[in-house]
């Protein structure tokens, strides 16, 4: 019942500050006010999902994000300044440190406001690497709005379904058509696994800058699928921070509006949708896993004949000390919150979670098979023998995979060697039985050596008769 109540108690505190499982303090920073009436229709739906919105300019003087050593917010969404830096409490310093202290950050961009040199530096950092021409954006001759970009085609318009990540549709996913207009291509680097693209361009984009006079652009800073329109990146404390390349894709004219592909098809935007799904993504309401109950016991009676010391701990959860060659169980429950609930989650065959049983090296790396369900949870569980090692050993559940927030559980339990009143006796040995053959044969063969010597008489009268005659 503990652990029904504990499910209960997280998803009544979910609702209670809003959808996001970390907080619903939404720090937006935007240099002018004025500029907040065209997100109109953004803030409402944030507003909605539970978000209490702090509007600030990055010129304010009292602007803080962190309180007495804590962050004063939970999330931060930063708008494209106008002016070329962010002031003294955006620095990249004090966002990084933001992130290191479980903050989650949205970043957009535009080609119309140039980025500011302390947001390049730090998306540098985080190996994130935008056009060095500030005026770049990326066009498509092949897939544009003609409707509102017949000319300039920086209007770009992407198919949700078929440009997100195969991985991730689940969470960005949908059928509708994004559209990204003046968009700031980005381009990821190799070094950190923590990156990862969301919305990818198509083939035939490239950035481009349009003050350049010359007919043919001979080295674009990124063409096709490298470029990457909306990028992520999850800390290894899962805190989440999201360049957004086009933040006009966020204005309230490219909500459910019409758009015109090159062969003259109309369709609505998907827009809001997208929006609503990247930010529940960066704000913790999508792809957060909850660890519930973690168990481990003895699966079997294993010991001596009478098992005085094993049937004792049989039955028994999470006891500290285990046998060598010990049986044993491991259960851990894992659910999914999504958006306002918490569900069971579901992972395939190739991307298992595994189960380590180490000490300074893995002795056992075994998958974890869904044995049941419950409404909020599935429970994992994996039955392995102990290895013939004593020491200090760990169970422990390591899942790291992209878009989802990290799961890393530990728990210690000693393994001891066989005490002396534990080994098996020598005939229950079954490779011992020749050698206690050879022993009893040995012993009856000397005892009838013995009984046969002492029945036989010597002979002495008779060879003493003879010599007298």
């Amino acid at each position: 019942m503990r652990w029904l109540l504990n499910l209960l108690f997280i998803t009544l505190l979910g609702l209670v500050q809003g959808l996001s499982s970390t907080g619903s303090r939404l720090l937006v920073v935007v240099e002018e006010s004025s500029e907040t009436a065209k997100y109109s229709t953004f803030w409402d739906d944030l507003q909605d999902r539970g978000y209490k919105l702090t509007f600030e300019s990055p010129k304010n003087d009292k602007l803080a994000l962190f309180q007495h050593g804590e962050r004063a917010f939970d999330h931060i969404l930063l708008l494209p300044p106008k002016s070329k830096g962010l002031g003294p409490a955006l620095t990249p310093k004090l966002l990084l440190q933001f992130i290191n202290q479980n903050g989650n950050i949205l970043l957009t961009l535009s080609a119309d406001s140039p980025t500011p040199t302390s947001i390049s530096s730090l998306l540098l950092e985080l190996d994130i690497h935008l056009p060095p021409d500030r005026d770049s954006l990326v066009v498509d001759h092949f897939n544009y709005d003609a409707a509102s970009a017949s000319e300039k085609h920086d209007v770009l318009l992407l198919p949700q379904g078929s440009r997100i990540r195969s991985d991730v549709k689940n969470y960005f996913g949908g059928d509708g058509t994004i559209a990204f207009p003046r968009a700031v291509a980005q381009e990821l680097g190799n070094s950190s696994p923590l990156l990862a693209p969301i919305l990818r361009a198509k083939s035939t984009a490239y950035s481009y800058n349009p003050k350049d006079e010359a007919e043919v652009v001979e080295d674009p800073f990124a063409v096709g699928e490298q470029i990457s329109l909306v990028s992520s990146m999850q800390a290894r404390n899962s805190a989440r921070f999201t360049v957004f390349g086009s933040a006009e894709a966020l204005e309230n004219k490219w909500f459910d509006s019409k758009v015109k592909s090159v062969d003259g098809k109309d369709s609505k935007t998907a827009n809001r949708e997208f929006a609503k799904q990247i930010t529940a993504w960066t704000f913790m309401e999508l792809g957060v896993l909850k660890v519930g109950r973690v168990e481990h016991h003895l699966s079997t009676i294993t010991g001596d004949a009478a098992g005085n010391d094993s049937v004792a701990q049989l039955g028994y959860l999470n006891p500290t000390i285990y046998r060598v060659k010990n049986d044993v169980t491991f259960n851990i429950e894992v659910s999914e919150y999504t958006y306002d609930h918490l569900s069971p989650l579901k992972v395939d065959a190739s991307d298992a979670l595994q189960l380590e049983f180490t000490m300074l090296s893995p002795y056992h790396r075994l998958d974890l098979i869904p044995i049941s369900q419950t409404p909020n949870s599935t429970i994992f569980s994996s039955t392995f023998k102990l290895p013939d090692q004593h020491g200090i050993f760990s169970f422990r559940v390591n899942y790291k995979r992209p878009f989802l927030t990290n799961v890393d559980i530990k728990r210690e339990v000693t393994v001891r060697h066989f005490a002396h009143d534990e080994w098996p006796r020598s005939w229950e040995i079954s490779a011992g039985w020749v050698w206690i053959a050879g022993v009893w044969i040995t012993v009856a063969g000397w005892v009838a050596f013995v009984g046969i010597w002492l029945w036989s008489e010597p002979a002495y009268e008779q060879s003493k008769g003879k010599k007298m005659q």
